[in-house]
């Protein structure tokens, strides 16, 4: 009788440990990465986008084209589209890529969950890539900015969206995680006559494929700290898509955070600056004309009269050192500090003219037109 009794004994407590160990293995499955996707899987959407674009007319005909083209004649045509966006705000407001959504002719927001509502762009900015759209309704759920300043490299990164348009099969945003890869990355990227200036940006080894522009990069506590953006890829298919290599950026929050409140305030931002220079990248050859101690910078080659440049006091010969503090080693830097401007804004250009330092403060106008040598 005794034995029976240690045996139900030794039973209950394995048992109990059994359950214990069971019990602990599944909360262990729960972490930070998973309630911050729990809690923000519900803000993050997905979008389609029709744009209507024009072409010049195709006959075959080399004339009849020819003529047409000096006629100006152009069809009309559509193109779909898609990407991912995430909600900022209980009423409605939705942020986006430009290249994604910032020219459509109709924007449709599906929901995690399957609900769609048309959706009117607010504005939209070029050069930052940013677009905000808003939808009609209240008591939305919607993600909280945190603070590009307070990035940790090597920190958890989770990214959220629809890439190759996955949310439409079952109305859920797809989940990858990686780390903060890198900070302060800078650089431009043109688009016709305009330039991206894609500045400041989060770099991060989460998987970024086409169809994530818009969605949100977030840390580990849920927060947003950028937007996916962009991605470095190796090889694209016909439909000119991209899958990730571990190489993507994010337009970091703090910059997010500026656009939207204007394009809130004017549902545009003007940067179509016109400083009136040219400029040229020293090089060896015009190292030596100008007997200069190195080979590198950028020169002001020519200055148009009356331009923003002519007021400010820049010389044909300055050798641009600085702009609001940051280095000019480049064209690509210059054209990122002036991109980025809006006008009216004041820039602080500090060059060397012959051994002399001076300090211009030039005042962005209203059109654009930096030429290169």
């Amino acid at each position: 009788m005794l034995r029976l009794n240690e045996i139900v004994i030794s039973l209950f407590l394995l048992l109990v440990v059994t359950t214990n160990i069971i019990a602990n293995v599944s909360t262990s499955r729960q972490n930070a990465i998973t309630r911050a996707v729990s809690i923000c899987s519900p803000a993050v959407v997905g979008i389609n986008v029709v744009e209507r674009r024009t072409r010049p007319v195709r006959t075959g005909d080399p004339f009849l084209d020819y003529y047409y083209s000096l006629k100006g004649y152009y069809k009309e045509y559509q193109l779909s589209g898609g990407g991912s966006g995430f909600l900022i705000s209980s009423d409605g407001y939705i942020l986006t890529n430009h290249h994604v959504a910032g020219n459509a002719s109709k924007v449709v927001i599906t929901m995690a969950g399957g609900e769609k509502y048309d959706a009117e762009i607010i504005g939209s900015d070029l050069a930052s890539d940013i677009c905000l759209l808003k939808i009609e309704g209240k008591k939305f759920p919607y993600l909280n900015f945190g603070n590009a300043n307070n990035i940790l490299v090597g920190e958890w990164t989770i990214a959220m969206g629809n890439p190759f348009g996955l949310f439409e099969y079952n109305a859920k945003p797809v989940v990858t995680v990686g780390v903060v890869s890198n900070v302060g990355i800078s650089f431009i990227q043109q688009d016709g006559n305009n330039y991206r200036v894609y500045k400041d940006m989060v770099q991060t080894d989460a998987a970024i494929s086409s169809g994530n522009s818009g969605g949100p990069l977030l840390n580990a506590d849920g927060e947003v700290i950028g937007m996916n953006t962009i991605i470095f890829s190796t090889a694209t298919d016909r439909q000119g898509q991209a899958g990730s290599i571990g190489i993507g950026f994010a337009v970091p929050v703090n910059r997010i955070k500026k656009v939207v409140d204007l394009l809130k305030k004017n549902r545009k931002i003007e940067r179509n600056i016109n400083v009136g220079i040219v400029v040229s990248e020293i090089d060896q050859k015009n190292a030596k004309y100008y007997r200069l101690s190195k080979s590198e910078g950028i020169i002001i080659y020519q200055i148009d009269n009356k331009s923003a440049a002519s007021n400010a006091g820049l010389e044909v010969g300055d050798i641009i050192e600085k702009i609001n503090g940051r280095e000019i080693v480049k064209t690509d830097d210059l054209l990122l500090e002036i991109g980025d401007a809006v006008v009216g804004e004041k820039l602080a250009f500090e060059v060397l003219r012959g051994r002399q330092k001076i300090k211009c403060i030039l005042t962005i106008p209203e059109s654009t037109n930096i030429r290169r040598r």
